[in-house]
């Protein structure tokens, strides 16, 4: 079975567009986990343009006792860089996994790339083992280049979460095969290493149905495309056929 956390970013950013509480991230959660998602993943940035620090807390409370009440376990996930920032704002909230320890460069939209292991290695080294010594599970934001893959064991990461922006333009252009041999590629490495796989940036229920695919893949994280079909189609409804695609029947819930 291949997870489905979503990404509620862009539902805070939609808040924070108007001040106020509308919508309302708690209600919203609701209504993801209602239609069977697995995760609620936020990406806490410096500049709270859309997930702010307390809405970590709220969230993570709620997700608690939601859990509490149901027979399947949700996970609360994060996202966020390597600053001491994001490490302090972890080591307090304590989610289920860091999803994922991604490159940030100033002024960016989103995250565009993943890490450069030849540079970023020790600054993952050192942040890493803070989080598994707090039992949350690590997932670090990577690319397919297996040349900078080949560190990847001595990151001390859980899971790779391959950046899936590069698959879903090539698959807009019809070149969704050729994109995929890459990431089947990396997948064998990463496996190999004895390291599980994630991925997110940009799937839909379109190209999904080739990336489910892909040996090993564990969890998908998405939010921006999950959230621009839910203004046409309806939050359940989207998050409902984002699990038809992934190959289970969220009836479930």
């Amino acid at each position: 079975m291949i997870r489905l956390s979503v990404n509620v970013n862009k539902i805070a950013t939609l808040r924070n567009s108007r001040g106020g509480n509308i919508p309302d991230l708690i209600e919203m959660c609701r209504i993801i986990l209602g239609a069977g998602a697995h995760g609620i993943t936020v990406h806490p940035r410096e500049d709270e343009r859309h997930i702010r620090r307390s809405d970590v807390f709220v969230i993570r409370d709620f997700l608690k006792e939601y859990n509490s009440k149901s027979q399947h376990k949700v996970e609360f996930n994060m996202e966020g860089d390597l600053s001491p920032r994001f490490r302090d704002l972890v080591l307090e909230a304590v989610p289920d996994q860091v999803t994922t320890l991604v490159p940030v460069s100033p002024g960016e939209i989103t995250s565009d790339h993943g890490f450069r292991l030849k540079t970023d290695l020790d600054s993952l080294k050192e942040f890493i083992p803070q989080f598994k010594e707090k039992k949350i599970r690590v997932s670090i934001f990577m690319e397919t280049n297996l040349e900078n893959l080949k560190d990847i064991k001595q990151t001390g990461t859980d899971r790779v979460e391959f950046y899936t922006g590069p698959f879903a333009e090539a698959y807009s252009e019809n070149r969704g095969e050729e994109s995929f041999l890459d990431y089947e590629k990396a997948a064998l490495y990463v496996l190999d290493s004895g390291i599980e796989i994630n991925a997110g940036h940009d799937l839909d229920t379109e190209n999904l149905k080739l990336f489910r695919k892909l040996k090993g893949l564990k969890e998908v994280s998405i939010g921006h495309r999950l959230i621009s079909s839910a203004l046409v189609d309806g939050l359940e409804t989207t998050v409902r056929a984002y699990l038809r695609t992934l190959g289970e029947d969220p009836s479930f819930s």
